[in-house]
């Protein structure tokens, strides 16, 4: 593969090596091709000019690594580092996949998996980027440019049968480095309401990734949709992390994280360390997200696998649920992926029954990007002691949540034994198998929905339609012989005869019995 393409690079400028050389190398993680280096003056400044440019051009091969890496010898200095890319997209048979491109790039500490050379990534949101010492284009982390090889990182996402021809500008600028910015990070505290069900959307994107949005427009979003709390979900960076201080507030509480976008599936970490960055470049062939996923935890978040059903390329979730805190079952607005993940996830929760042991509570998410993605459409609701990182990161885990489609949605679901006994969503009934146990839910914001009762043997209740104030209840009595958990869900009228209506809202389970 490599052979073939050794006459595709040129050096437009006239300096550096071109692109004859190239290594194809595997580790232990995804396999990757780094390229011919590219030089620069080493004088430390251009002869004529406080700028040198190089221009290279090459093009990928159908079946080409999932990472391909560019060394740029840099000089010492250099103020800026600029990159400018573009490449074909030619029209192709319906069915099969164009040229998809995406970019980043690592300094001079190298691309190890997990290393810290890490400095950026636009994925194919951008077709430029800069990074000094001051400043940064969003999605990069600002900082020196130290001399050294840095590596320009290019993700072949999906290949053309005609190939992928791709140019690669690089310009470094030399000077004086500039004076370094310190990150201010936002407070691990919003004034909470004591214990209380607080209302949360934890995959947001601005324009720090692939949305379009700033995060003063997501604050102010998020507040305008009811929430008490946000986690910003950039695809594989953390350079959002610094900017969205002055956007928290005492009614707002901003937690920091990540949308780990592997070829295998996503992942959002969810309320990390300031500044924690999570590696993305590997499969789950692998064998190396449970590393990654322990990464999450020791930095302070929970691990949520993102749309498990997705049907993108790489969306769909490949690395099983066993290092699983949570898992995002609705993402957006209701659809049939959404469905399917609602089903596998109730599977997974008759497993835990069966096995007897621990379950994934399941959570829901904008995912919003750009106008018009509604921010806060669903929203998970959580009991939380506090409007706190470490409270609601608690009641996320523990499973002491719903998940409901607007602010204007709420319920309050609970079961109840003969001698006082009682539990709520995510805890469990500990009574004798045949006591006789009664589910009640009650909902408001719901006109015309239908409740819906559901076990590890199906749905086994269903509720008359709520009236057009949205307000109403349903009882259901059942026994733990009979039923494992109760789970509860608000549904829109159907749309399509025999098949349920769009979810309007849904609980965690309540588990019966005393194991």
């Amino acid at each position: 593969m490599c052979d073939d393409h050794q006459g595709d690079a040129s050096d437009r400028d006239g300096g550096g090596k071109g692109l004859g050389r190239r290594a194809l190398f595997v580790t232990s993680a995804a396999a990757a091709l780094t390229l011919g280096s590219v030089t620069f003056g080493s004088s430390g400044a251009a002869a004529d000019s406080d700028q040198e440019t190089r221009t290279i051009r090459g093009t990928l091969p159908t079946g080409s690594p999932d990472f391909v890496y560019l060394p740029v010898e840099v000089p010492p200095g250099v103020r800026e580092l600029k990159v400018v890319y573009s490449y074909d997209r030619p029209t192709v048979p319906a069915g099969t996949a164009g040229n998809a491109l995406d970019i980043g790039v690592f300094d001079e500490r190298g691309t190890d998996l997990g290393g810290k050379g890490f400095r950026g990534w636009s994925g194919g949101a951008r077709t430029e980027f800069f990074i000094r010492a001051d400043e940064a284009t969003p999605g990069y982390i600002p900082g020196p440019v130290r001399p050294g090889t840095w590596h320009i990182a290019l993700g072949p996402y999906t290949v053309a049968p005609q190939g992928l021809p791709y140019e690669i500008t690089i310009t470094l600028t030399y000077g004086p480095p500039g004076e370094r910015v310190k990150p201010v990070y936002p407070p691990e505290r919003a004034r909470g309401r004591g214990r209380a069900w607080y209302r949360g959307d934890c995959h947001l994107h601005s324009w720090y990734s692939d949305g379009r949005r700033t995060p003063a427009e997501i604050a102010a979003l998020a507040r305008a949709a009811g929430l008490d709390f946000i986690n910003s979900s950039e695809h594989n960076t953390q350079s959002a992390h610094a900017h969205w201080a002055e956007h928290a507030g005492d009614d707002l509480l901003i937690l920091l994280g990540e949308e780990v976008t592997t070829r295998n599936g996503h992942v959002v970490a969810l309320g990390m360390d300031p500044g924690t960055f999570v590696d993305w470049r590997y499969r789950a062939r692998d064998n190396r997200f449970g590393a990654f996923a322990r990464q999450i935890r020791r930095a302070g978040g929970l691990v949520v696998p993102a749309h498990p059903h997705a049907t993108c390329v790489g969306c769909n979730w490949k690395f099983g649920f066993g290092d699983a805190d949570v898992v995002e079952v609705w993402n957006g607005g209701y659809s049939p992926e959404d469905e399917v993940a609602l089903a596998d996830w109730d599977g997974m929760l008759v497993a835990s029954v069966r096995e007897g042991r621990g379950w994934i509570p399941a959570m829901g998410n904008s995912d919003a990007h750009r106008d018009p993605d509604p921010v806060g459409r669903p929203q998970t609701v959580v009991l939380a002691d506090d409007l706190t990182r470490d409270a609601i990161q608690d009641g996320l885990r523990a499973g002491r949540s719903y998940v409901a489609e607007s602010k204007d949605v709420a319920v309050a679901f609970t079961a109840s034994g003969t001698r006082g006994e009682h539990a709520g969503i995510g805890e469990r009934l500990k009574v004798d198998p045949d006591t006789p146990v009664t589910v009640r839910l009650e909902a408001t914001g719901s006109p015309g929905c239908l409740i819906r009762f559901v076990t590890d043997q199906g749905v086994l209740f269903t509720s008359p339609t709520l009236p057009d104030s949205g307000t109403g209840s349903a009882e259901w009595r059942t026994t733990a012989s009979y039923a494992a958990y109760v789970r509860a869900e608000v549904r829109h009228p159907p749309v399509v005869p025999g098949f349920p209506g769009p979810m309007a809202a849904f609980t965690n389970p309540i588990f019966l019995g005393r194991r």
